[in-house]
């Protein structure tokens, strides 16, 4: 490509001039949406931070009211917190399976929100399974032989979720006969469901004998007389407020045409109205650690005495040192369940053996351990391209490298919540539909570019690292590490989880990175990687290279005290369709290992120097 660096009286055309803390003034480059039109890339929705946030209350104050007196906040008037999504909503008259409701089964149900399993579900299926355990765990073959509820095996199909995942696959018989468990695989490998299906399906028929009263909503729900206390029996704690209301849909999915009611609890978004949420009753609670602290405060509000499973996801990171006191009270919540039937899940993508250590002292002698390929590793249906891209020439190299591939749903990942702001206006001012999440956000500005993303108004999302993780979006073909994460601050778990936000449940996608020599921490674990997954290794990080050729990511040998069963290679047991429509839509090289990140783009623009590099190689970046 041509050498032409990112000067700064370009930059400075491309951001918008700072307003004091008004909305930024976008200045749109016409040529340039032009352009972005032309290769098919929608048209950028403008928004303005703060404008279009509806009114929050974060206390027990009383609502603000309009002139009329009417409350101006309320869980029923045109609200889009996650927190009041639909559910369905059991009455008395049902039984204990209720009658089909075509709208909201078609809301809970949509195809465009639920990732399906693709093409290649075999790469999936065939990675080896270690099973650590003092007793053997069976796994199953389909759902159809797992012993699940009438009622949630409908509820599967509704979902489209034909076969399950070796995770599923194994997690499923460990809970419903009684385990406590450890679960880690790969990111998109069904690691919700696996926890959410077996504890759902036990209690299912059994609900009425083991809730805590609820009330009647058929007759209509009056706070004043009909509020009860929550008391769920199950309890799922996450780190991040989007996982928690990720969970929460696949939750109420799950949960349709049964008794159970799922709520969700997190910060930034009103208190008042999740208390009313509450307050209708919650058989399965979804909670940020510090909202649900909060509520475990509040005595009239929460109690978690009927808890029978407390399930802690992306365990890696809530065990850190940053939250071992919080997480010994949200573990030691559930400890006064009334005949002490608990099981404690906790599943994760990556999951140092230190944090497994420190993870069993919640859990029975005789829980299970179940490894989905390595801990900590990626899988072969995510291409990895790593890019030599200079520090000053990152945003031309974004802007050039999103032209030069077909428009589909993208996540850039930055270091920084500024670096998101910055990335973000640069596309924007360039004709590209891009928003940006980070932590500076308002959550119902987080929800809001959430939302558009998923709807494809705007298919580029600008993300820090800690707002993406766990992100489950149906169709991400690209995501692009703007800014690798740092090895200081554990990186190489971030790098797997950032990647694992495509290629999902068996579908294919593309992993783009931009290193330069601030990166030199991360290249030995990135070549690993590349090499872990026969993928192209380039020039400047081949030195990185094991000498001896072998492999060693300084895993610890596993409990001498369980028996451990080697799951082998199980491509058999789940590769047995091919369906999946996730990936309609992409370019058909994507991900596939033929293919070059660059295929689609001009020579002089990427210049690859022509050696076999998979594209690292880019001359002028």
């Amino acid at each position: 490509m041509a050498d032409k660096a990112f000067d700064t009286s370009e930059m400075a055309a491309a951001i918008p001039d700072a307003t004091n803390g008004d909305a930024p003034v976008h200045r749109v480059d016409q040529e340039s949406l032009q352009r972005a039109r032309e290769l098919g890339w929608v048209e950028p929705q403008s928004y303005h931070y703060g404008a279009t946030a509806p009114t929050t209350v974060l206390t027990d104050a009383p609502p603000p009211t309009d002139e009329d007196g009417d409350e101006l906040v309320s869980i029923h008037k045109g609200s889009t917190w996650a927190h009041d999504a639909e559910k369905y909503e059991w009455k008395e008259e049902y039984g204990e399976v209720g009658p089909r409701i075509e709208k909201l089964e078609q809301e809970l149900f949509r195809a465009d929100y639920i990732n399906r399993a693709g093409e290649k579900f075999a790469n999936l299926a065939s990675v080896k399974v270690i099973v650590e355990s003092k007793t053997r765990v069976n796994p199953i073959s389909d759902f159809k032989s797992a012993g699940l509820h009438p009622v949630m095996l409908e509820n599967i199909t509704l979902c489209g979720y034909e076969f399950s995942t070796p995770i599923q696959a194994y997690a499923i018989p460990a809970v419903t006969t009684g385990h406590d468990m450890i679960g880690v695989a790969q990111a998109g490998s069904g690691k919700t469901a696996a926890f959410l299906i077996p504890c759902i399906s036990q209690l299912m028929g059994k609900v009425k004998k083991l809730a805590a009263p609820r009330p009647n909503l058929s007759a209509g729900f009056d706070p004043d007389r009909d509020r009860v206390r929550a008391e769920p029996l199950v309890l799922v704690v996450a780190p991040t407020r989007e996982l928690c209301c990720q969970i929460f849909d696949e939750a109420r999915r799950l949960c349709y045409r049964s008794m159970m009611r799922p709520c969700v609890a997190y910060g930034g978004a009103p208190i008042r109205d999740q208390v009313a949420q509450l307050n209708r009753g919650c058989d399965i609670l979804v909670a940020t650690p510090g909202r649900l602290l909060d509520f475990m405060g509040r005595p009239d509000v929460l109690s978690l005495s009927r808890v029978r499973y407390t399930i802690i996801d992306e365990a890696d990171e809530m065990l850190h040192d940053d939250w071992e006191e919080e997480m010994a009270k949200i573990m030691g919540g559930g400890d006064a369940n009334e005949d002490g039937d608990h099981r404690y899940l906790l599943f994760s993508a990556t999951f140092p053996k230190r944090l497994q250590k420190l993870a069993a002292k919640f859990l029975a002698d005789d829980h299970v351990h179940i490894s989905i390929g390595r801990t900590g590793s990626s899988h072969n249906n995510v291409k990895q391209h790593i890019l030599w891209v200079d520090q000053d020439k990152k945003m031309r190299a974004l802007y050039d490298l999103l032209i030069s591939m077909p428009p589909s749903r993208t996540l850039v990942f930055v270091r920084s919540k500024k670096t998101a702001d910055f990335v973000d206006d640069y596309l924007f001012n360039l004709g590209m539909p891009s928003t940006s999440i980070h932590s500076d956000r308002t959550q119902s500005e987080r929800e809001d570019a959430l939302r558009s993303f998923k709807a494809g108004q705007s298919p580029i999302l600008v993300a820090t690292g800690v707002s993406g993780r766990g992100l489950d979006i149906r169709n991400v073909m690209h995501v692009i590490n703007f800014d690798l994460p740092s090895a200081e601050h554990d990186g190489f778990s971030e790098y797997i989880h950032r990647i694992g936000r495509t290629a999902r449940i068996g579908n294919e996608g593309l992993a783009t990175s931009f290193y330069n020599d601030k990166d030199d921490a991360m290249g030995p674990f990135l070549t690993k990687i590349l090499m872990e997954n026969n993928q192209d290794i380039p020039e400047f990080l081949q030195h990185f290279k094991p000498e001896d050729g072998i492999l060693n990511f300084d895993e610890e040998e596993e409990d001498p005290d369980m028996v451990t069963t080697d799951g082998g290679p199980n491509g058999a047991a789940w590769a047995s369709g091919e369906g999946g429509d996730a990936n309609a839509g992409a370019a058909p090289a994507w991900g596939s290992g033929t293919g070059n990140a660059a295929a689609a783009a001009p020579a002089e623009t990427w210049g690859t120097t022509g050696g076999n590099d998979g594209g690292a190689s880019t001359g002028g970046w």
